[in-house]
């Protein structure tokens, strides 16, 4: 086998050209290529990196933002809260006020009713004493045949209502 003695002779050839391929290789490869990778991760690196900051300080903003708001919002609450008590105790106070005004009119409506009732309870008082008074003078006129004066007749009836009363307070 020819081929195999020639192994010899065609190995150097072949180990010099794969030395010569190899070394291309690497200085194109590892001399022209592999620097603008390595730029280009390194770019993306700072790229990410940034990006990392930025988002860091966005979420740092972002909790003071809504710590804030927090704040904003416990101020409202509170200032509600503190709105709607005074609204009630205006209310009371308003109330308080309307009630006491119905209870002036109610007593001065409830006066001038006790002031009727004893109008009317005289009146009617002095009515009776009247019928009263007339009804005695004329039993007495028809039980005994004497007659009685009307102021005569007036005064016993009267006394009688004295002591009716008496009894009554008793």
């Amino acid at each position: 086998m020819p081929q195999i003695t020639q192994l010899a002779q065609v190995f150097a050839s072949q180990l010099f050209w794969l030395a010569v391929v190899f070394g291309f290789i690497f200085f194109v490869v590892g001399r022209g290529m592999l620097p603008k990778v390595r730029s280009t991760i390194d770019a993306r690196d700072q790229q990410v990196a940034s990006d990392l900051e930025r988002a860091q300080a966005a979420r740092v903003q972002a909790e003071q933002t809504e710590a804030e708001w927090r704040e904003r919002m416990d101020e409202a609450r509170a200032s509600a809260n503190q709105i709607a008590r005074d609204a009630a105790s205006s209310s009371a106070r308003e109330t308080e006020t309307q009630v006491q005004e119905a209870l002036k009119v109610i007593d001065r409506q409830l006066e001038e009713s006790r002031r009727r009732i004893r109008d009317a309870v005289a009146a009617a008082r002095t009515e009776i004493e009247a019928l009263a008074a007339e009804a005695a003078q004329e039993m007495v006129q028809r039980l005994t045949g004497i007659t009685v004066e009307r102021a005569e007749a007036a005064r016993a009836v009267e006394a009688e209502l004295e002591l009716i009363d008496a009894g009554d307070t008793q």
